[in-house]
């Protein structure tokens, strides 16, 4: 009887270890380098929004000004530039990889949501694009601030500045410029001041499937944080920023899990994924618990 409770006992701390939220454990990233963008015309000016593109490897910026995409390394170097002649008056504040070369581009003010085939050397006019999606009316600079493209579902998740916040879902049919959204949940629930970007987890290949995929990573550039957030509004972590920048609005991953970070001055920030990932000590504690109490129960079986 002693003995099957304490199997029982085993069983319950692994089943623990086995229902318990994934998460980055953004408290274990570390600040591995940053680096300077290029910030003469035509190029970044003020970096508003960051994509990973994993076909390449490489990272794209856009600023808020609409003058170019640009393409750099992991550490920063220059691998070419698109020009965009959008005017003035285009507030670029998201940008995302949808794959095969292409990009979502969001500008804040009108919501609007455009696809763009990335053909570096070359200028884009405003004129030749056609909005595919809008997220809502008019909103006089405080709409559209971010999106993330997730490829198992082939949906945006997007972010809404303020008044009010909001974190939505949407399935937006590019080519005939037609979608739908949903409200993913409520955004009051992150208590931050604003929301900038958002990041979703899925574009990692190794998180595919094991629940980390369902994770959100969002950045607040007034409140200063990252969080990494479940799709119901649970926080799992967070990074302070606050001794880094006062004006760090965009977030990426690569296929590593690092984090890139980017500020306005241009420059990005990279935060590394430790390497092996350590368990948390509770969760530690629970499997040696748990192997503790079958050990336990096979001495006195022994001894009986």
């Amino acid at each position: 009887m002693i003995a099957r409770t304490l199997v029982l006992l085993a069983g319950l701390s692994m089943s623990a270890l086995a229902f318990a939220q994934p998460s980055l454990n953004l408290s274990d990233y570390t600040l591995g380098y940053r680096f300077n963008l290029p910030g003469q015309i035509g190029m970044v000016g003020e970096a508003s929004a960051i994509t990973y593109n994993w076909d390449t490897g490489t990272l794209f910026v856009v600023g808020d000004e609409a003058e170019a995409i640009v393409e750099v390394t992991k550490t920063g170097e220059v691998v070419g530039h698109m020009t965009l002649n959008f005017g003035s008056n285009f507030d670029a504040e998201s940008l995302t990889y949808i794959g095969n070369g292409q990009f979502a581009l969001g500008e804040e003010r009108t919501q609007s949501v455009y696809k763009i085939d990335y053909q570096a050397g070359t200028t884009l006019s405003l004129s030749s694009v056609t909005p595919a999606y809008s997220f809502g009316s008019y909103s006089n600079n405080e709409g559209l601030e971010g999106l993330s493209w997730d490829p198992r579902t082939n949906s945006l998740i997007a972010v809404k500045e303020k008044n009010p916040q909001a974190i939505y879902e949407a399935e937006v049919d590019f080519d005939a410029r037609t979608g739908s959204q949903s409200i993913l949940f409520n955004a009051a629930l992150l208590g931050l001041q604003d929301l900038s970007d958002v990041q979703v987890l899925a574009t990692v290949p190794s998180f595919l499937g094991t629940g980390l995929d369902d994770n959100l990573l969002i950045i607040s550039q007034e409140s200063r944080l990252l969080l990494e957030v479940t799709r119901t509004g649970e926080i799992l972590g967070s990074i302070d920023l606050r001794r880094l920048s006062g004006t760090a609005e965009g977030v990426t991953i690569d296929e590593l899990g690092n984090i890139y970070i980017s500020d306005e001055q241009p420059r990005v920030f990279v935060f590394l994924r430790p390497t092996p990932a350590v368990p948390e000590p509770d969760t530690y504690a629970l499997l040696l618990a748990g192997l503790g109490l079958l050990g336990l129960a096979a001495r006195r079986r022994r001894v009986a």
